[in-house]
């Protein structure tokens, strides 16, 4: 791995553990084991590390944009399937990306935006209704939230499963009325 990517790490870990004002130039350098100098010449200032970490999402839900609209079973049910916190790096991603949407962080703002709008995209086009794809991203939405809450969300693995199986079929009753209607 590059030492920028230990940056952007580096930058999510502190994100996650301990939260924005920790997630200083200095703590971050330390973090990922580089001189001051070593992050600048990476990212030139705070701001640039912001954008890396931006940049770093869209990458990684462009990734899962792909997988998302290849899924044999469909955008909207691989959208709420998926909708779980497994601690993977895009998870790592988003959970910092997170804790920075709370402020004037533009880049992370605009970087939500765009992957709620491409994977919004996949789903409105596999149901054909705008309202009914709304819907399906609100329950992947809430499913993550929960999860991200509580890693036990619902409560072990058969309560997940179940829940889970009644979800997906939600969704898919949702997905065939609106390609019914």
């Amino acid at each position: 791995m590059s030492a920028r990517e230990d940056v952007l790490d580096a930058l999510e870990q502190i994100l996650i553990r301990d939260g924005e004002r920790a997630a200083t130039l200095d703590a971050v350098a330390a973090q990922a084991g580089v001189s001051k100098g070593g992050l600048l010449y990476h990212f030139g200032s705070k701001k640039a590390l912001v954008e890396g970490l931006a940049d770093r999402m869209r990458e990684r839900a462009a990734l899962d944009a792909q997988q998302m609209a290849e899924a044999p079973d469909g955008p909207s049910i691989y959208y709420v399937r998926t909708s779980v916190f497994e601690d993977t790096p895009f998870d790592r991603t988003l959970v910092a990306a997170t804790r920075l949407s709370g402020g004037d962080d533009a880049p992370v703002h605009a970087a939500f935006a765009d992957v709620r709008e491409g994977w919004l995209a996949l789903i409105r086009e596999e149901v054909g209704d705008a309202a009914t794809a709304e819907a399906i991203m609100l329950i992947g939405d809430g499913l993550y939230y929960n999860a991200v809450l509580d890693p036990a969300f619902p409560s072990g693995d058969v309560g997940r499963e179940s829940s889970m199986a009644g979800l997906l079929a939600v969704v898919e009753r949702l997905r065939e009325e609106a390609r019914g209607a």
